[in-house]
């Protein structure tokens, strides 16, 4: 059942969000923003698989359900070997604010 606090933290931040949604679902985009997407999805997958203790515990319960477990990951992704992104590029930055994030409070 959920809180009272959950509900009003989700009705809270779906005004702020969806307009951003709206403003930016018809964006297009090019193969390099593709690329860039299904390597970030490969980044999920890796961890997923490697790393979350969650999806281990899941894999390794007796009769689970694989399909149910597995369901969070995306339908495409790709792996580069040591993929770097181009310096000063969009995705360079994403890169360092991820690997070095501000402290906001």
């Amino acid at each position: 059942m959920e809180s009272t606090s959950e509900y009003t933290s989700i009705m809270s931040f779906l005004p702020g969000y969806l307009p951003i949604l709206e403003k930016r679902k018809d964006m297009p985009f090019n193969e390099a923003e593709k690329e860039w997407q299904q390597i970030r999805r490969g980044k999920y997958v890796e961890f997923n698989l490697v790393h979350d203790r969650g999806t281990a515990f899941g894999l390794n319960t007796p009769g689970s359900r694989v399909e149910s477990i597995l369901m969070s990951l995306p339908l495409t992704a790709s792996w580069k070997y040591m993929h770097e992104p181009e310096p000063k590029s969009r995705e360079q930055r994403l890169v360092d604010v991820l690997k070095a994030p501000k402290e906001w409070v």
